[in-house]
């Protein structure tokens, strides 16, 4: 196995992340773009200990689930991995990735779990709700988009078949005043610059537009007309904000955020309720998807109206919400000052009185109630890709709800968290939901009850 050779190879499934998995000479072998049942001839672009990753020459035999992507710069972005695949088995794939993770991790109780078909979506296209393009300088041009997958190479989107239509237009109108006030994007080589990314948010049910500058320093020249200029772009932007970040962290966002004009929040409906996003604060980047995925969670949580609930990672509280007029208390923490902000507001609004929001980590608030007599009969959790920290896992552990609702992002992390928490719950049922159409990516909401 070397660099450049080139092989056959018979397409046998599909990875975590998408790409076909194929066996040479018992070397396991990474193919992107590749589907399962597939025969294709491919040349080596990376050998590594254990494992070996190849690009494709030829498709020798074709699978009758191939498409053709409908985005020009599919191959290269990186941002999707299935847009080669017809939707019907995008759906068949995921359930599948997570699978994989579960029989990895949890191993012979992988096989007792009821992983039910992925919940997929009527128009699987112009669903993201949120674009964040890095903004750079190429030579008098102002280039705004996404790096090219393994690269440092950036490529200047324009329009995106799963952005919806308003974030892609808004980010290539602001690109171009930019560059006609001669407001410099951010140069990584040189570390000069003005405006490091471009992030557009859009209410797909109401409409409201927010437009962030993340910027390398708050004054800069232009900013005023900048300012006037994007708010006469279109009526539907209701917010402008401009923030500052200096360091060279991977973060999009830093700590300071200006409102430059407008409203400091916009507007987005998902059911019977209507939320109020800040620039930084999480919300859910597919809200037609969103219902499905709430339900699912109210499905699992089982309320007759006498439980008490703890929302962990818990955002602008939109899943405690949901749950409120089926529980007697909710409870929610999240990290960051502005989600805590807006879920104060946001059940306010609704006049929903049993819910209390408060700024820390999950593990620090759950143990300091437990000493107060306080343990919740629900725990419902939202985690980031990395999962649970394991001080959160050990205080379910301790504390012992009766019912977690556990919803993941990312199926390893859910495999690995739930071999642990095996320990004293069972593991209900598992509910894939496509959140991601085209990518890789797959979301499930897990139901776990407190062994007898």
């Amino acid at each position: 196995m070397s660099v450049g050779k080139r092989i056959p190879l018979n397409i046998k499934k599909l990875g975590i992340n998408g790409e076909g998995i194929g066996y040479y000479k018992r070397n396991i072998v990474f193919v992107p773009g590749a589907i399962t049942g597939e025969e294709v001839y491919i040349e080596l672009t990376k050998v590594a200990r254990g494992y070996s990753e190849g690009k494709i020459i030829k498709v020798q035999k074709r699978s009758k689930h191939r498409t053709t992507p409908p985005c020009p710069v599919y191959d290269e972005c990186g941002g999707c991995q299935l847009q080669h695949m017809k939707y019907d088995m995008q759906l068949k794939a995921k359930r599948d990735i997570v699978a994989q993770s579960l029989a990895k991790y949890v191993k012979d109780g992988a096989k007792k779990i009821d992983l039910r078909p992925t919940i997929g979506m009527d128009d699987p296209w112009n669903y993201r709700n949120k674009s964040a393009f890095q903004a750079r300088q190429s030579g008098d041009k102002v280039l705004a988009g996404l790096y090219a997958e393994n690269s440092h190479k950036l490529l200047d989107i324009e329009d995106c078949a799963v952005q919806h239509p308003m974030t892609a237009k808004m980010t290539t109108k602001v690109k171009r005043i930019m560059q006609e006030l001669q407001i410099p994007a951010y140069n990584e080589k040189t570390n000069r610059g003005t405006v490091r990314t471009i992030v557009v948010r859009t209410g797909v049910n109401t409409g409201e537009t927010q437009i962030v500058f993340v910027t390398t320093k708050k004054n800069f020249d232009q900013k005023d007309e900048l300012v006037e200029r994007v708010k006469a772009l279109d009526s539907k932007i209701v917010s402008i904000v401009q923030n500052v970040k200096e360091d060279s962290s991977p973060l999009i966002f830093g700590d300071q955020t200006i409102v430059l004009a407008g409203k400091e929040t916009i507007r987005e409906k998902l059911g019977e309720y209507a939320f109020d996003l800040s620039a930084r604060a999480f919300f859910q980047l597919n809200p037609t998807q969103t219902v499905h995925l709430y339900n699912q969670i109210k499905k699992a949580a089982k309320l007759t109206g006498k439980e008490s609930i703890v929302d962990a990672y818990c955002g602008v509280g939109t899943i405690g919400l949901w749950l409120s007029k089926g529980a007697k208390e909710i409870r929610g923490m999240d990290i960051i000052p502005e989600s805590i902000v807006d879920a104060k507001k946001n059940a306010k609004k609704y006049g929903v009185e049993n819910a209390t929001y408060v700024q820390g980590t999950a593990e620090h608030w759950l143990e300091e109630w437990r000493l107060d007599g306080y343990v919740p009969d629900v725990v419902t959790v939202d985690p980031p890709r990395t999962g649970l920290d394991d001080s959160f896992i050990e205080t379910m552990l301790v504390i012992r709800p009766e019912r977690i609702v556990y919803t993941s992002c990312n199926p390893s992390t859910l495999a690995k968290d739930l071999a642990q928490l095996m320990e004293l719950y069972q593991v209900e049922y598992i509910q894939p939901v496509d959140m991601f159409p085209q990518t890789a990516h797959v979301e499930s909401v897990t139901l776990l009850t407190l062994k007898k």
